[in-house]
């Protein structure tokens, strides 16, 4: 080792290890994260348990709470289907309407502008009434819970009654 280091390094060591003894003689643990931290639950021991020990006990609460409820919170859930919009702003469907507007106009031998005219009119109105309807099923959704955000719940439930009777502390 270089000299110069080593006589760099003694001065720190001299320096942390008072603190690591002390941390290791206060009986002060790390927080253990487990099974029950990935949907949303904190695990704390009551009853001194040890960091492997709780660990199995999450373990073994979270694989009888996937039994009891059919839930597994690991699974891959299918992304929501979008909708098949393309564009999906106001101008857009204005545009749009316009053109068939002025094509329908401009094909039946009547006025291409007028028919764009009456054709952005209609694709405004539209479009308008999509969002009213996309917004009130929006709101239908958001106030009731899903069937997957129940199952989430029942799981939860079961893993923090199981973890309870084993003596931690659940939030």
């Amino acid at each position: 080792m270089n000299p110069r280091l080593k006589h760099a390094l003694v001065p720190l060591l001299v320096a942390v290890a008072p603190c690591l003894s002390i941390a290791q003689q206060s009986g002060v643990q790390a927080p253990v994260k487990g099974m029950a931290s990935t949907v949303g639950l904190y695990v704390y021991p009551q009853k001194n348990q040890s960091a492997t020990q709780q660990l199995t006990d999450e373990q073994q609460c979270y694989n009888s709470a996937k039994t009891q409820t059919g839930y597994d919170p690991n699974a891959t859930a299918p992304a929501p289907k979008a909708k098949n919009k393309k564009g999906g702003s106001d101008d857009h469907d204005v545009a749009k309407g316009a053109a068939h507007g002025a094509i329908l106009s401009g094909a039946t031998g009547g006025d291409a502008a007028a028919g764009a005219r009456r054709g952005a009119v209609i694709g405004g109105i539209r479009s308008r009434r999509e969002k009213k309807n996309d917004d009130e099923a929006k709101q239908k959704t958001e106030t009731k819970p899903t069937a997957q955000e129940k199952q989430k719940d029942d799981f939860k439930r079961a893993t923090s009654a199981c973890l309870d009777s084993r003596g931690y502390s659940v939030r």
